[in-house]
């Protein structure tokens, strides 16, 4: 007869292949139902139960934690109890080995506690971690009425005694768990079992509602009224969809994985059977989707835990009561609610009031309020969403101050902002999917706001500072505020220029809402160019002034630069890490102080080259100098137009001295600090060299240094001046002698005895063996002559890897371009190094011909694998 053990193997091959084809949709129970059918075969087999003396000792074998609840996924634990009435046998022994060993010898992972009857009930009343095992206890074989007595037990002698401490524990604990592992209903890489709005939550709930309601099964919620129907089904949409991820995401893995990383993200979504629709990748539908099911059960755990577990008002009931001055509106201790239904039916306004109130009061919804407005949804109309008194109080919302409950928050989950700007449906739950955005586009919205309103606040960064300053000067900020909540609406249509489209939107929004013209205009251009700022400061040369001057062009007046300015910023910190640093905080607030003083001053063009040139001079000559006056003048008549126009006198000083120290020596390098930031100032003076450029590119890649930004100038005498943006080395207590490393690194290269090529090209089969890809954007190659007077640019869209810059600086070289302006910055999760580059006579390159060549040479470094690109 064939053993328990090879039938349960033949069987859940089975099971797993129905699973795999598509035909098997309750994989969960049915692999429990398999274990079942094991531990009864393997009970009714055992030849060591038997010697045990069951009548005099009775025992069960019983099912725990997610086995318990049948909820089996493919490489689960599965958690089991031997119980036994009385003291444990030294018989039990031969029963584990006889029953439990031949999972373990079959590869599956079995957790089991052998305990008596009474040991269980004292660990449950001392250990909550056993209790919340043991509250998903279900009886596999054995004594049945053992089983009986344990839950009895635990529900006469440790919940009586123990549930409010249970109950409060469990709230702890989820508060941890959500510090631990995060927001899941909105990360990048959310894990679909611990994170907020994972199954965790869903499990919390069934142990809440045991502890406090004594409810049996999840339906329960739903027949004795904790959930309405609707809710109940929106839960278990939501459990059943992040079940077949989880079951899908172990098999991947092959192994038990709860974490959705960016290599299996597009596996699950291929599993699931989505596909590629308007535009749109099959796997951010698949994120779209998972994120909305996980945002809602987050919504469904924080209805049941505050239901549960009241908060104690952090207001003054009676003074909010004074404040309220809304027909139909009460204040009580769980917060806003309605007088009655019929108060909405009488006044359909009050849907929207009451997050007026709650904004102005800082007081919460309560439970009931918010089930309420979703089921008097269908009362806003067009007509509605026209009325006057709706704007007001929309605007209102708006203009509030920043506080700890994020109403819009509450407005997006309970489905009313939708219902008053249809329009935002197609950003809802929107991923784009990179590692770039961090939120979905409805999420990353609402931050923005979040991010405008806590500009000025205490204790905020001298950026945000700045920001709060500029915000108090702009003349109307709800029209910066309609720009940032609406400016990535655009992208609900995909194909289209999000920026350009969404400014098309917001005018038939704002015309719906009666705006006036001038100021659905102001909006439609904020929403327009809410991109301008931040690609000029990051993929533009700023000491350019054709940059300056075209920029600054498009501003109807400084108040709209000041609202740009904000936008950007607030926009740029709501996206995610990858989109702000201190670097590119610095080269926006330079644009925007290049851009504002040429409109304050009302022309476009700077005083003569000459005058500039001259003033410098003179400042220069003021202070001590490290050589005569007389070298001093020969070496300025050496120095570069272009260099001395963009130079600060003070820099110019510093840069002479290290001419000094150069004399004979190959380069001197300077690293400088800018105290707060984190990037660091490095200079390379040295004897200019063909390729020199690229070496220096090369050695920083090596050393873990990403470059931010370089200008590169020649002096007449041969001499470069390379002026680098990097990121501070990694560890900051040995930063002497990472610098130390750059330099050795660079003169062995200069010399020929350090072989870039091959050592990047080691660099970079290490990197792709660890890097995880989250999609794959073709690489483009952008030849521009129109955007500057005197150089090329050159731009190059693609992926990141050690060794880029140097292999395309090197490639640039090789076609007898000089690189004077290198500009590394991001687009979504693609790098854009901008080069401005003149050929070897000092000229644009213009010529199809050569165009044509320089892209190709740059394309062949792109695809090249590491052995070809030798």
């Amino acid at each position: 007869m064939e053993l328990p053990v090879s039938q349960l193997q033949a069987r859940k091959q089975k099971l797993l292949v129905r699973f795999l084809n598509g035909e098997e949709s309750s994989f969960l129970t049915l692999h429990a139902d398999l274990l079942d059918d094991y531990f009864h075969e393997s009970f009714a087999r055992s030849s060591a139960g038997p010697q045990m003396g069951m009548v005099k000792n009775p025992y069960a074998i019983i099912a725990l934690g997610g086995y318990g609840r049948k909820e089996q996924c493919l490489h689960s634990d599965i958690d089991v109890l031997l119980l036994f009435k009385k003291k444990i046998p030294k018989e039990a022994t031969a029963l584990v080995q006889e029953i439990f060993y031949p999972l373990w010898d079959l590869g599956l992972e079995i957790s089991y506690a052998t305990r008596s009857l009474k040991e269980c009930l004292t660990l449950a009343s001392q250990d909550f971690e056993v209790l919340t095992s043991l509250a998903d206890a279900r009886f596999l074989c054995g004594i049945s009425t053992l089983y009986s007595e344990l839950m009895e037990g635990m529900r006469g002698k440790v919940l009586r005694k123990k549930a409010k401490e249970f109950i409060q524990w469990l709230e702890a604990r989820n508060e941890s768990r959500h510090i631990r592992f995060g927001d899941s209903s909105h990360l990048l890489e959310p894990n679909v079992k611990e994170g907020q709005g994972g199954l965790r939550d869903y499990h919390a709930m069934l142990w809440l509602g045991w502890a406090k309601y004594h409810i049996k099964e999840p339906r329960d919620l739903e027949y004795f009224g904790y959930l309405s129907h609707n809710e109940f089904k929106v839960l278990s949409d939501a459990v059943s969809f992040i079940w077949r991820v989880r079951n899908w995401l172990h098999h991947i893995a092959g192994r038990k994985c709860d974490q959705l990383y960016f290599e299996h993200q597009i596996k699950v979504a291929e599993a699931l059977l989505f596909k590629n629709q308007n535009g749109q990748q099959a796997v951010e539908l698949f994120l779209g989707q998972l994120h909305g099911h996980m945002e809602a059960l987050k919504q469904q755990h924080l209805m049941l835990l505050n239901k549960i577990v009241p908060r104690k008002p952090k207001y003054r009931l009676g003074k909010a009561r004074g404040r309220m001055n809304v027909s139909g509106i009460a204040a009580g201790k769980n917060g806003l609610s309605f007088e009655s239904s019929e108060a909405i039916l009488e006044n359909p306004h009050l849907l929207l009031k009451i997050f007026e109130q709650c904004a102005s009061l800082g007081l919460p919804l309560s439970i009931e309020a918010k089930r309420l407005v979703q089921e008097f949804l269908y009362l806003i109309d067009e007509e509605f969403r026209r009325s006057s008194g709706v704007v007001r109080s929309l605007q209102r919302i708006l203009l509030a101050p920043s506080q700890p409950l994020d109403v819009l928050d509450e407005m997006l989950n309970t489905g009313i902002l939708l219902a008053l700007i249809p329009e935002m449906k197609g950003v809802v739950n929107l991923i784009q999917y990179d590692e770039y955005h961090v939120y979905p586009v409805d999420k990353h919205l609402l931050h923005a706001v979040q991010m405008l309103r806590d500009f000025g606040k205490p204790e905020q960064t001298a950026q945000d500072s700045f920001c709060g300053k500029l915000f108090r000067e702009v003349s109307r900020p709800e029209l910066l505020l309609w720009a940032v909540l609406l400016h990535d609406v655009g992208k609900g249509r995909q194909g289209r220029d999000h920026s350009q489209h969404g400014s098309e939107i917001v005018r038939k929004v704002f015309q719906r809402m009666n705006f006036a013209p001038e100021d659905i205009e102001t909006i439609s251009f904020l929403v327009r160019e809410h991109l301008l700022l931040i690609k000029t400061a990051t993929q533009r040369d700023l000491n350019d002034e054709k940059v300056v001057v075209q920029c600054a062009r498009k501003f109807p007046s400084i108040d709209e630069l000041k609202m740009l300015y904000l936008l950007t910023v607030a926009d740029s910190k709501a996206t995610g890490p990858k989109a702000w640093n201190d670097w590119i905080a610095a080269l926006l607030t330079e644009l925007f102080f290049k851009v504002l003083h040429m409109l304050n001053r009302g022309e476009l063009a700077t005083p003569a080259v000459v005058d500039i040139v001259e003033k410098k001079r003179e400042e220069i000559l003021q202070q001590p100098l490290s050589i005569s006056k007389e070298e001093f003048d020969l070496l300025f008549d050496q120095m570069s137009p272009r260099y001395l126009l963009y130079t600060p006198a003070i820099d110019i000083l510093r840069h002479v001295e290290l001419y000094q120290r150069l004399g004979k020596a190959p380069f001197v390098l300077e690293a400088r600090t800018l105290p707060g930031t984190d990037y660091r100032t490095v200079i390379v003076c040295a004897q200019d060299r063909p390729g020199f450029f690229s070496k220096v590119s090369g050695v920083f890649t090596l050393n873990n240094l990403d470059i931010l930004d370089a200008q590169i100038y020649t002096w007449r005498n041969r001499i470069a001046l390379d002026v680098f943006k990097v990121n501070a080395p990694p560890d900051a207590l040995f930063e002497d002698e990472a610098w130390a490393r750059v330099r050795k690194d660079l003169y062995s290269a200069l010399n020929g005895d350090l072989a870039l090529d091959l050592v990047l090209d080691e660099k970079l089969r290490a990197y792709q063996s660890a890097i995880k890809s989250a999609t794959s954007r073709p690489d483009k190659i952008v030849v521009d002559n129109s955007g500057s007077d005197f150089f090329t640019i050159i731009e190059v869209y693609t992926y990141d890897f050690p060794g880029l810059l140097y292999r395309i600086t090197d490639a640039l070289f090789r076609c007898d371009l000089d690189v004077w302006v290198a500009k590394i910055a991001t687009k979504v999760d693609q790098v854009v190094d901008v080069f401005y580059v003149r050929n070897l006579d000092g000229q644009k390159v213009d010529n199809p011909e050569q165009v044509a060549a320089i892209k190709a040479s740059i394309d062949q470094v792109l695809t090249a694998t590491p052995a070809e690109s030798q």
